[in-house]
C-alpha cells in the first residue's frame, strides 16, 4: 500500500498489482526453503528465491506494480522510478535496475505468466456499481472510494485473504457492505441482496456471510455496537 500511495497509481493498476502479488505470486511461494514451485508444479530457481528474504518480497511487490502498469497504463512506469521507490522502502538491500528486470522474469515464471486482469475484484465491483446506478437512484449514495477503502483493508488483513479466491463474490459482498455503511437506513427501499443474487448468481446466504465478515474487519468495535443498537438485520437488505 505504501508503494501505491507514493506512486499515485490508478485504481485498476493498484488492484491488478495486488491481485498479481497477493493472489497469484504469494500462494505459489514454497513452504520449504530453497526453491519455489510454480502453480503447475515446475521448480523456479533464482538467487531472489534462495533464500527468500523480506527485502526480496518487497522487490517482487514492486515488480507486480510494474507489470500492472505495463498492462493498464498508456505510459508504463519506468524501471528507474521503481528503483528510486525501492531505494526508499527497501531498507535491507540495494537493488539495481537489472535486478528489477531479473525479478520480473522470475515473477512471471512463478505465476506461470498468469497476468490476466479480467478476474479482478475491482473490475467486477466497478461493473456492479455502474449497473446499480443505472437502475436505482440509491446508487448515487454509494461512493466507489468507500468500496475501495473496504478492499484495501481486506488486502491488508491476512485472515481475509481467502476471500480473494472468488473475486466476483467478493465484489458483490463489498458492494453490499458499502451499501450498509453508506446508505441511511431510512432510505433502504432497494432489495440489494436479491438484486446482487440476480446480477451474480450467488446465493444470498453466501453473500450475507461474506458481508458480515467484511463488516467485522472494516468497522471498529464501537461502530459494530452502534449498528447492533440500530438493529442491523440482513433481512432489511432483502
Amino acid at each position: 500500500m505504501i508503494s501505491s500511495q507514493r506512486l499515485d497509481l490508478r485504481p485498476i493498476v493498484k488492484y491488478a498489482a495486488l491481485t498479481f502479488f497477493a493472489g497469484r505470486f504469494l500462494p505459489a511461494l514454497p513452504r520449504e526453503m530453497g526453491y519455489c514451485g510454480t502453480r503447475s508444479g515446475r521448480v523456479v530457481r533464482s538467487w531472489l528465491l534462495e533464500p527468500l528474504r523480506d527485502s526480496n518480497l518487497e522487490l517482487f511487490s514492486l515488480v507486480a506494480v510494474w507489470i500492472a502498469s505495463k498492462i493498464h497504463d498508456r505510459r508504463p512506469m519506468s524501471v528507474k522510478s521503481l528503483k528510486a521507490l525501492g531505494d526508499h522502502i527497501i531498507a535491507d538491500q540495494h537493488f539495481m535496475c537489472r535486478d528489477f528486470a531479473t525479478a520480473e522474469l522470475v515473477f512471471l515464471e512463478v505465476v506461470d505468466h498468469s497476468i490476466g486482469s479480467s478476474s479482478i475484484a475491482f473490475i467486477y465491483l466497478e461493473e456492479l456499481l455502474i449497473h446499480f446506478r443505472e437502475i436505482s437512484k440509491l446508487g448515487e449514495l454509494l461512493d466507489l472510494e468507500v468500496c475501495m477503502e473496504i478492499l484495501d483493508i481486506l488486502y491488508e488483513t491476512e485472515d481475509t485473504s481467502l476471500l480473494f479466491n472468488s473475486p466476483c463474490s467478493l465484489a458483490a459482498s463489498t458492494l453490499v457492505a458499502a451499501y450498509d455503511i453508506s446508505v441511511p437506513k431510512q432510505t433502504w427501499e432497494f432489495p440489494i441482496l436479491p438484486w446482487v443474487r440476480f446480477a451474480t448468481s450467488y446465493d444470498e446466504e453466501e453473500i450475507i456471510k461474506i458481508v458480515l465478515t467484511i463488516l467485522l474487519h472494516v468497522l471498529k468495535p464501537d461502530e459494530i455496537k452502534e449498528k447492533d443498537k440500530g438493529g442491523f438485520d440482513a433481512r432489511c437488505l432483502s
